[in-house]
């Protein structure tokens, strides 16, 4: 057995070498055209899992000669594609399609698939391709109990997911659809579970939802909800760690070679355990090792067998520590060491196809011809099978087959065709190109690349009808190239390469031209120069006169830098201006095609040696002044440069002197390089020229040259025409034309003059002419109104006219419109905004350009304007041939007319029909809310109408309440009032106490603008207690009333500031009473009278609360500020008003009669007023004080007074209106505006101001939403003085 065995192997040994030998290889060009096996060139992959929604796709394409053709097998039998109608296969291609899209299940085409690509010279087929559907089934149905845990006990919670294919992802969510958040104590394990290393107060929740997510089929399926709570009422102490996952001390884990090897540890402890990784007698490999899941997984990317061994992991907290041992096993799927490769062969040749393949365990060779295995094959004597190599000895042409080399075991295979292809095939040779070119004293290789089976000989032959080449004279190479050791002249030449077989003959003719080298001739020298100067160097070389040539200059190995001090000309480079970056080795380098010759010199930077200071000046003029050539439209003037005086004259300036049109004026002709002293000038005819030149270099301008000899041109026609014509008309009936006249120096010629044509445009009619000179303008009388006119004027002289001038279109006068415009109607928007429709006018009847529209609108007269002389109009213009517009700004429940008029340049037209239209009600204006009088239990509320009802009014609305020493609102009051009544006396009041008053007006449309008021009741004579504090900047003291307007804080705060409580005023005197708790702080009083700016300021010591301010002016208001020396940007600010002065003297009238009588009318007019005031308060008392408020407030910025520069009654943005008891949320009584279908673009152009989308002008109303105070005391309180008097500065 062993001597059977010996021979094989020593014969394989033998026929290996013999491959390498006698082996063809065929070129790329060639294996498209040659006969050829097939060959599996794109198939599925071997596990292939399908999406049961989509059509199923088994790829399978091949190549070979001739194409092959395809079947298939399903599970080890035939596949019959065309019997089933839901099959089909690509033309000319092996890939199956199965429409399920179309009634098909994937299900039913799950198995084991294998593609045949065959043609007559063998039969290559596919890995097996395992076909099945993917699944992403649900969850079993559970009842799961709600988990109770103590604190710090360890926990998992269960996924469990269903087994899909391919797997799902798992991961853990809310019922919010947010990820759980997980750290070193919370994880998900490689199976899905979730693991609490111990349990805190903040795990607890209701909804641990674990999901499965199946990306094939694009779904996602979810666990029931699982419930956690931790108690604390008995929480564990702290304990050494313990592993959760995985369990015991050791464990087994075998990976295949090439996968990704995951180890998991998780452990539970408290505290929580940190987890560490290490292999036993080994480094883990730093380039393929992550670290992941908060250190609690170790993964090693791209297995191989060096990985196997004793992995360590360890965790430990300050209780203690625990380690788990994983023995790493690795196994391999067979993997290719040597695959087999296609052979082509000759018939006779000999040659080998070898398989190796390793895997753990060892893997087992099976071969296979044709598909078919070796056994059952047919016999041929040709080829011998022994283990992983196939042995051909002598083949012939019949041998051509594909092999399959099959290498298993447990954990998989590898497959691979590889062909034999036995080809007889004549010579062709293949190198393409006819033309060799080397440079003489070096080799030259001409190149035949041929292919034929069997191989062809290759011959070489020099010339027509010479014997074969041999010798030493030249190299022939196995591949058939023909090598030229050393070419020379007389190597040029036709040479013929003949490649031959038994079969044939080809030939190819190629020609050798042999050149002359390249050589430097003149090599640049070596250089020193001084820093600022210049260097030059020159390289000079010679080249064979059919080669293209270039130089190319370098600096120390590298490509000059782009520098325009680097200068090239022809073979010599110059470099100015050098500096110490510019030392170094330059190359001159001289290429061709073939070849290069390059040569080198240092250039080394030295510090220049100090030269005398140059003196620089501006140049002396030029001089000599020569004109030449002389023709009609140009001379050539020359000059003799004068001394640059050191700095280089950079350019000279021509000037010209025209003697005839503007005699002593100069103008600029031209400018020229400084390098020139010569210029060729153009120019004009009919100018008597002088010349002059003026020198210019860096430090300026020289004085100008003499003047040149003159030179008078010959005249000749114009060669413009003027330019800026127009034609407009100045009456209804003429046409005005005007252009631009020409100068002197464009005329060419004496006796300019302009010929005036025109003609009315799109009528039949010749041009109408005149000759005109010394003028700018023509006027044509008799035209009709506003008809266009082509018009041109035309410059002539003397000798003749200018070019054809170009025709201008103008019209002729214009006149009033005729017509009105038609059908206007109006559109009410809403109570501010209307919109105004018309139909335009005919162009015809405009009677000139039509420059748009103009609506006029008045106020309907009444009984209150019918008396007027004037009547106030608006005016809104609309550009263009606009037919609407909008109509803004308009005042509610009013009557207005307008009419509309037609514009054109003269003027307007007659105005349409006036139209009558009519605004609907609004909301009113403010209220203005007065406090008139204060006794210890009522205050007397007086106001004004609105300045502006916009409507019937329909009721007054006051809502007030009390504020506390601690800034607490009371629950608010509602009182509604007629809406004839302007006062009202509110009783019942609590002395000394501070109350918020909301007041506005109502029409039928809603509230009205609200006006925001407080007030102090009076204080006993006794004094109970001091004054509430207002919230706010500015609070209410003596008998004056203060505007709010600063929205309410609601909590407590000590007053950072010092906060004025009250002020009492006498005739010249004041006393002002703040509150302030910081003693160590210097307080300052400032006070001055109003509208004024000429302050006072006093000093005072912190702990001090009270000042008498005094020498006052008796009836003054003054304002008067309290602040601190460590907050000087906030304070307290109060208005007051003095006492009236007294009489100085004293007149006794009590006896005189007119006064009795006067003072019985006085006492009997006050018990009148009182039984009216006892009769409304008893009437007042009658109406309910409403509870519920009304939701649609919307109070509004306003103004500030303009006589004394204070707050007025206007409500602010920071008032705040009432809430309903224990809310938050502000008032939004707002009066809802109707939406406009026109845009902004409709409005009328040239209104100032801007518009909101309901017409109304932006800034008119501004103001925020007021948010209401806060009823009782259970979660509200009183705004902060402090953000108050923020609000102010």
């Amino acid at each position: 057995m062993q001597r059977k065995r010996l021979f094989p192997s020593r014969a394989s040994l033998v026929l290996v070498l013999c491959q390498v030998i006698t082996a063809l290889e065929v070129p790329l060009d060639l294996q498209d055209k040659l006969p050829q096996p097939p060959t599996i060139t794109q198939q599925s992959p071997k596990n292939y899992i399908v999406d049961p929604r989509e059509n199923i796709v088994i790829r399978c394409e091949a190549k070979g000669k001739p194409p092959p053709s395809f079947t298939w097998t399903r599970n080890g039998t035939h596949f019959d594609t065309e019997k089933d109608p839901l099959v089909t296969m690509k033309p000319n291609s092996g890939t199956l399609e199965i429409n399920i899209m179309n009634g098909g299940k994937a299900e039913t085409y799950e198995g084991e698939y294998q593609c045949t690509a065959k043609n007559d010279r063998g039969t290559a087929v596919s890995n097996v391709i395992f076909i099945r559907q993917s699944r992403s089934p649900l969850w079993t149905k559970e009842k799961i109990e709600p988990i109770v845990i103590q604190q710090g006990m360890p926990l998992v919670l269960p996924c469990k997911p269903p087994k899909g294919l391919p797997p799902p992802i798992i991961f853990w969510m809310d019922n919010f659809f947010q990820r759980l958040p997980q750290n070193g104590r919370i994880s998900q394990g490689l199976n899905g579970d979730l693991y609490f290393s111990n349990v805190q107060p903040e795990d607890t929740r209701d909804f641990y939802i674990c999901y499965a997510r199946f990306n094939l089929t694009q779904t996602i399926h979810q666990k029931q909800p699982i419930s956690l709570k931790v108690l604390t009422n008995s929480p564990v102490d702290n304990r050494p760690p313990t592993f959760l996952m995985p369990s015991g001390h050791t464990s087994n884990k075998t990976v295949l070679k090439d996968e990704v090897l995951l180890l998991e540890c998780i452990a539970e402890g408290l505290p929580t355990p940190e987890i560490r990784w290490n292999k036993e007698g080994a480094e883990l490999p730093s380039n393929r090792v992550f670290y992941e899941n908060f250190n609690k997984t170790l993964k090693i990317i791209g297995v191989s067998e060096a990985d196997a061994g004793r992995y360590r992991c360890t965790a430990q907290n300050n209780r203690g520590s625990i380690h788990h041992v994983t023995t790493v096993i690795v196994k391999a799927a067979p993997y290719w060491i040597t695959k087999p490769e296609n052979l082509v062969l000759s018939p006779g040749d000999d040659g080998t196809l070898i398989c190796r393949a390793h895997g753990n365990p060892a893997p087992t060779i099976t071969w296979l011809i044709n598909g078919v295995a070796v056994e059952l094959a047919p016999n041929d004597p040709s080829r011998v099978v022994d283990g992983d190599t196939v042995i051909f000895t002598r083949v012939h042409e019949q041998a051509s087959a594909v092999f399959q080399c099959n290498a298993s075991n447990i954990y998989g295979y590898v497959l691979a065709n590889a062909f034999v292809n036995v080809l007889a095939e004549r010579p062709r040779i293949l190198s393409s190109q006819k033309v060799y070119q080397v440079i003489a004293n070096r080799p030259a290789l001409l190149h035949c690349k041929s292919f034929g089976s069997p191989v062809p000989n290759i011959e070489w032959f020099k010339g027509v009808q010479s014997s074969v080449l041999h010798g030493n004279d030249y190299t022939f190479h196995n591949n058939g190239t023909l090598e030229v050791p050393v070419a020379q002249k007389d190597s040029s030449g036709t040479y013929t390469c003949v490649a031959r077989n038994k079969l044939g003959t080809d030939q190819k003719i190629i020609k050798l031209e042999v050149k002359d080298p390249t050589m430097i001739i003149s090599q640049p020298e070596y250089r020193v120069v001084q820093r600022y100067g210049s260097a030059s160097f020159q390289c000079k070389f010679k080249h064979d006169p059919t080669l293209a040539a270039e130089v190319m200059w370098l600096r120390n190995n590298s490509e000059l830098p782009m520098d325009e001090r680097y200068t090239f000309e022809k073979e010599r480079l110059t470099i100015k201006n050098i500096t110490e970056k510019d030392k170094g080795t330059y190359t001159c380098m001289a290429n061709t095609t073939l070849d290069s010759a390059s040569a080198s010199a240092e250039l080394n930077v030295v510090e220049p040696t100090q030269p005398p200071p140059v003196k620089t000046d501006r140049p002396d003029p030029p001089f000599d002044l020569e004109l030449t050539d002389r023709l009609d439209r140009s001379v050539q003037l020359s000059w003799v440069p004068g001394d640059d005086n050191n700095s280089p004259i950079t350019e000279f300036i021509i000037e010209y002197e025209d003697a005839i049109h503007q005699p002593g004026v100069w103008h600029v002709h031209s400018k020229v390089s400084g390098t020139q002293a010569t210029a060729t000038l153009t120019l004009s005819p009919f100018v008597n020229y002088s010349f002059r030149v003026i020198a210019v270099n860096e430090i300026g301008y020289s004085d100008h040259s003499e003047s040149s000899e003159r030179y008078m041109t010959k005249v000749a026609e114009p060669d413009t025409n003027p330019s800026g014509i127009r034609g407009l008309g100045s009456e209804p009936d003429n046409l005005v034309i005007t252009w631009k006249p020409m100068k002197g120096f464009d005329s060419n010629g004496p006796g300019l003059q302009y010929k005036v044509s025109w003609r009315q445009k799109d009528v039949d009619e010749d041009w109408t002419s005149v000759t005109v000179a010394n003028v700018s303008k023509y006027i044509v009388s008799g035209t009709p109104t506003f008809v266009p006119y082509e018009i041109k004027v035309q410059a002539l002289n003397d000798l003749g006219y200018a070019p054809e001038p170009a025709v201008v279109i103008g019209h002729s006068g214009e006149d009033l419109p005729m017509a009105a415009p038609d059908n206007v109607e109006v559109e009410v928007i809403n109570t501010t905004l209307a919109k105004v429709r018309w139909d335009p006018v005919l162009l015809m009847s405009v009677r000139g350009h039509l420059h748009g529209y103009r609506v006029y609108y008045w106020k309907a007269q009444n009984i209150t304007n019918r008396n007027r002389r004037h009547i106030e109009k608006w005016m809104l213009p609309f550009n263009g041939n606009k037919t609407h517009g909008m109509l803004p700004g308009l005042q509610p429940n009013t009557n207005y007319f307008l009419n509309v008029r037609v514009v054109n340049g003269k003027g307007e037209g007659p105005s349409s029909k006036d139209k009558y239209f009519e605004t609907p009600e609004g909301v009113p204006s403010v209220a203005f809310l007065h406090i008139s009088h204060r006794t210890p239990d009522s205050l007397t509320l007086t106001w004004s109408p609105p300045a502006h009802p916009n409507g019937v009014l329909t009721q007054y609305t006051l809502k007030y309440q009390s504020i506390n020493a601690t800034h607490e609102l009371s629950p608010p009051v509602e009182i509604t009032i007629l809406p004839n009544e302007t006062s009202y006396i509110l009783a019942n009041l609590v002395q000394n106490t501070r109350y918020k008053f909301y007041f506005y007006a109502h029409t039928a449309v809603g509230p009205g603008s609200q006006s925001t008021q407080e007030a102090i009741t009076a204080m006993d004579e006794a004094g109970v207690r001091p004054p509430a504090v207002g919230a706010g900047k500015d609070s209410f003291f003596a008998t004056s009333t203060v505007m709010y307007t600063v929205h309410p804080t609601h909590f407590r705060a000590q007053p950072v500031i010092p906060l004025i409580k009250n002020i009492t005023a006498a005739e010249t005197s004041a006393t002002v009473l703040w509150n302030f708790e910081n003693v160590d702080a210097k307080l300052f009083v400032k006070y001055v009278e109003l509208n004024k700016e000429d302050w006072k300021e006093e000093t005072i010591n912190g702990t001090r609360s009270i000042f008498v301010l005094k020498g006052l002016s008796p009836g003054t208001s003054y304002r008067v500020r309290v602040y601190s020396d460590d907050l000087t940007d906030l304070y307290s600010e109060e208005t007051f008003q003095t006492g009236p002065a007294m009489a100085s003297r004293q007149v006794d009238i009590a006896t005189q009669g007119w006064f009795i009588g006067l003072m019985c009318a006085v006492a009997l007019l006050i018990l009148v007023l009182l039984i009216v005031c006892f009769i409304r308060r008893n009437k007042g008392g009658k109406y309910p004080v409403k509870e519920k408020e009304d939701a649609h407030a919307d109070p509004e910025i306003q103004p500030m007074k303009e006589d004394d520069g204070t707050f007025g009654e206007y409500s602010d943005a920071e008032d705040h209106k009432p809430l309903k008891k224990g809310s938050r949320t502000p008032s939004d009584r707002t009066v809802k505006k109707e939406d406009s279908d026109d845009s902004l673009v409709d409005y009328g152009e040239g209104v100032n101001g801007q518009f909101n989308e309901d017409g109304s002008f932006i800034g008119q109303y501004s103001g925020k939403k007021e948010k209401e105070p806060v009823e009782g005391n259970e979660s509200s309180e009183a705004p902060s003085p402090v953000n108050a008097m923020n609000s102010f500065v």
